[in-house]
C-alpha cells in the first residue's frame, strides 16, 4: 500500500511538473511569436528597448504594462495586441516578464576571449566598456575612436583608453524612444579639414526629425558647427521611432544619410516628405545637381531614393562604389538592398514581412517599378550596422559584408559575388545587441554592443 501511495505521489509530481513545463513553453512561444522581434529573444531588446531592465517609459505597474500590450503605444510604434492575444495570455506574459526582471543584470554575459569561424580562429578583446547605449564608432586616426552614446554624449577613445569626459558642447538631442545621438562619421579628408559628422533626433515643439550637422573637436569641445540637413519644422512628426540616421561617404564627394519613415508608413512613398528615404548631399550640405528629384516641384531635393522603412546600415562597396543598405522590416522582411538613384524600394506597398500583430501588411511582395531586395531575412534579425571589410588582417574576408543584428545578438559575414549573397555565416553570437560594426584603421573588426555597453575588437589568432 505504501508503495502504491509513493508511486501515486511520484506520478502526481511528474504530471504537475510536465504541466508546468508545458505551460512555460507556451508562454515562451507566445513571447517569441509576438514580442521577440522588437524586444529580443531574451528580452534584452531589439528594435525597441529591453523588457528585463525594469525601465518602463509608460508606467511600471502591472496595469500600465497590461494596457501597453493591449492597446499599444502609437507614438513609439508599438501595435495593439488586444485582437490577437487574449486577456489571460497577456496576464501570463506579464508574469513571464516580471520573472525575467528578477534575473536581469547587465553583467550577466561573460565576454568571449576566442571564437572559431570557418576560416579563422579569432581573438576577442574588450576595446571599451561601461558605455551608455553606444550607437556608432568612427576613427579619425589610427589611435583615436569616436563613439556616440544614445543619451547624448560623444566619447573619445585614445590609445585604447576611454577618456573620462565626453566632448563638450555637442548639439542637444531628443533622447526618447529610439531617438538620441545616433551616428558619427569622420570626413574622408579629416587630416586636412577636421570635420566630424553627427546625426541625431532633433525636437521642435514636441515633434522630431533626424538632423545632420558637422563640426570640429578642439580641446575636447565641439566647435564650428554647420547644419547640413534640417527638414522644414512643419514636417516634423510626434512619433519617437524609426530615425534611420546612418551616414556614409562615396568616392565622389557625396554624403548619404538615411531617415526612417518615423512610423508614418505611407509617407515613405511621398517625395514631399524627408522620412522613409535615403538622401544624398555634398559634404558641405549643398545639393548635387544630378540628384534624381531635383526637378520635381516641392520635393525634398536631397532625396536619392524612397520607399524605405528604417535603414540603419549603409556601406559603400570598396570595388564597385555602389551604396548598399540594410533596413528593418516588421515581423520579418528585414532587407539588404543596393541603393541606386531614383529607385523606389517599395515600403509600404510591397514587403516580405507582416504587421507586428500578425496581420497581413500588404498582399504584394513585388510590383513593377519597385525594387526587391538582394536578400531578406524572415524571421527578422533586427538588422543594423553594416560595413564591407576592407582591412588586411582577415585577407579571406576582403570585401565581404559585415552585418550586425540586434534581435539575435549576432554579427554575420556575407560573401558577395556579382551582387548576390552566396553564403552567410554567423561569426559572433550572444555577446550583446550589435548596433554597429566597423573595419578599424588597424584592420581589426570593431563591434559596438549597445547592450551591455561594450565595444569588442576582433583579430585573427595566428
Amino acid at each position: 500500500m505504501r508503495r502504491l501511495f509513493s508511486l501515486y505521489i511520484l506520478l502526481t509530481i511528474i504530471f504537475s511538473t510536465t504541466q508546468l513545463f508545458a505551460q512555460e513553453n507556451e508562454i515562451v512561444k507566445l513571447y517569441d511569436e509576438w514580442c521577440a522581434t522588437c524586444h529580443g529573444t531574451n528580452m534584452q531588446g531589439g528594435n525597441s528597448g529591453s523588457l528585463a531592465d525594469s525601465e518602463w517609459l509608460y508606467g511600471s505597474d502591472n496595469a500600465s504594462i497590461v494596457n501597453s500590450i493591449k492597446f499599444g503605444i502609437d507614438k513609439e510604434g508599438m501595435p495593439a495586441f488586444n485582437d490577437v492575444i487574449s486577456d489571460d495570455e497577456i496576464e501570463e506574459l506579464l508574469l513571464f516578464i516580471r520573472e525575467e526582471e528578477k534575473k536581469y543584470t547587465v553583467s550577466e554575459k561573460e565576454t568571449l576571449t576566442t571564437l572559431n569561424t570557418y576560416e579563422y580562429n579569432i581573438n576577442v578583446e574588450v576595446f571599451a566598456e561601461n558605455l551608455d547605449e553606444p550607437w556608432s564608432i568612427s576613427f579619425p586616426d589610427p589611435v583615436t575612436a569616436l563613439v556616440t552614446e544614445k543619451p547624448g554624449r560623444l566619447r573619445i577613445i585614445k590609445n585604447g583608453k576611454l577618456l573620462d569626459n565626453p566632448v563638450k558642447g555637442i548639439p542637444e538631442v531628443l533622447d526618447k524612444g529610439q531617438g538620441g545621438l545616433l551616428d558619427v562619421a569622420v570626413d574622408p579628408d579629416y587630416e586636412m579639414n577636421g570635420w566630424v559628422y553627427l546625426s541625431f533626433s532633433h525636437e521642435v515643439n514636441g515633434d522630431a526629425m533626424t538632423k545632420l550637422v558637422r563640426g570640429k573637436i578642439s580641446d575636447n569641445t565641439w566647435t564650428d558647427e554647420q547644419v547640413l540637413f534640417e527638414a522644414p519644422h512643419d514636417l516634423y512628426i510626434g512619433t519617437r521611432h524609426h530615425y534611420g540616421s546612418r551616414t556614409v561617404f562615396d568616392n565622389d564627394g557625396h554624403l548619404y544619410f538615411s531617415i526612417g519613415e518615423r512610423g508614418q508608413r505611407d509617407q515613405a512613398q511621398n517625395l514631399f516628405r524627408p522620412n522613409g528615404k535615403i538622401h544624398r548631399i555634398n559634404r558641405d550640405g549643398s545639393i548635387p545637381e544630378d540628384n534624381p528629384f531635383i526637378g520635381v516641384e516641392n520635393s525634398i531635393k536631397s532625396i536619392f531614393c524612397y520607399g524605405n522603412r528604417n535603414p540603419q546600415g549603409l556601406a559603400i562597396h570598396p570595388v564597385t562604389g555602389e551604396l548598399w543598405a540594410t533596413e528593418h522590416g516588421q515581423k520579418g522582411g528585414d532587407e539588404l538592398n543596393i541603393i541606386r538613384s531614383g529607385n523606389n524600394y517599395g515600403w509600404d506597398v510591397i514587403t516580405y514581412g507582416r504587421n507586428y500583430d500578425g496581420t497581413v501588411s500588404t498582399e504584394h511582395k513585388k510590383m513593377d517599378g519597385m525594387e526587391i531586395p538582394i536578400l531578406y531575412w524572415t524571421p527578422s534579425i533586427a538588422v543594423c550596422g553594416l560595413d564591407f571589410y576592407t582591412g588586411d588582417l582577415f585577407s579571406e574576408w576582403k570585401n565581404d559584408l559585415l552585418v550586425g543584428a540586434l534581435k539575435y545578438e549576432e554579427l554575420r559575414l556575407l560573401d558577395i559575388e556579382d551582387n548576390r549573397v552566396i553564403h552567410q555565416e554567423v561569426i559572433l553570437k550572444n555577446q550583446g545587441r550589435v548596433r554597429d560594426v566597423s573595419t578599424g584603421p588597424d584592420g581589426a573588426i570593431y563591434v559596438v554592443l549597445n547592450e551591455p555597453g561594450k565595444i569588442l575588437r576582433l583579430t585573427p589568432n595566428d
